[in-house]
């Protein structure tokens, strides 16, 4: 066979498989992003949707949280919530904490939100500053034990495994890459019914939440309302 044929030939195969790997990585995730918040209460099939995107050691992130969660108990079954994790890069162990809550999903859902509460209540553990002259391998033990507590101690093996495993890492990727694709660069950042709301990386207190959600509330009961200039 001619060498140029065979150059040809290894040339269009290597595009071939370029290509193939490109639409493999396009391909969308089997499951939406996100974590989805329970109340207690069955969900309107026709609620208000509110998504935010945290970084478990965010401040901000932090701060919004129990505003946020007293609003999801007041409206109750008349809203909807999903939690998008962001992992800052400018945060050291934000991949390794957001990690943490996929594998605890993925174990025992109902510990999701505890463990993210329970890494924002001790945050300070886990800054940059606090953790510079750990090696990864020391700050992954630290976390490991730390999901443990609220997990349950029984998984502790479990969620040392699922660091090893690469589909709870791919998880992780999957939910940045996910806000990015929604323009999301900071955290807190919130959407409600797939606006953004305006001041990304400030947390919004109850009162704030108030003014966003009851016109919308109010806007069913009403369908000549018009809510939409609200978001512009």
């Amino acid at each position: 066979m001619p060498r140029l044929l065979v150059l040809l030939l290894i040339f269009f195969s290597v595009i071939s498989l370029s290509l193939w790997s490109l639409t493999a990585q396009s391909l969308p995730p089997a499951k939406y992003d996100g974590f989805l918040y329970k109340t207690g209460d069955a969900v309107d099939s026709d609620s208000i949707l509110i998504e935010a995107f945290f970084d478990p050691v965010c401040p901000d992130s932090r701060d919004s949280w129990p505003p946020l969660k007293q609003i999801l108990h007041h409206y109750g079954s008349r809203t909807s919530f999903l939690l998008h994790l962001l992992p800052l890069p400018y945060h050291d162990n934000a991949f390794v904490t957001s990690r943490a809550l996929h594998i605890a999903n993925s174990l025992n859902a109902s510990s999701t939100f505890p463990l993210l509460e329970r890494f924002f209540k001790y945050q300070e553990r886990f800054y940059n500053a606090q953790t510079r002259n750990l090696s990864r391998v020391s700050v992954v033990k630290k976390i490991v034990k730390f999901a443990a507590h609220e997990v349950g101690n029984s998984y502790y093996s479990a969620i040392e495994s699922g660091f090893n495993d690469r589909r709870t890492d791919l998880k992780t990727r999957v939910s940045f890459k996910f806000s990015a694709s929604r323009g999301v660069y900071g955290t807190p950042m919130f959407y409600v019914n797939g606006f953004v709301l305006p001041d990304a990386g400030s947390p919004l207190d109850y009162n704030g939440w108030r003014k966003i959600i009851d016109p919308l509330v109010h806007a069913k009961k009403d369908t000549n309302v018009n809510t939409l200039p609200f978001f512009f």
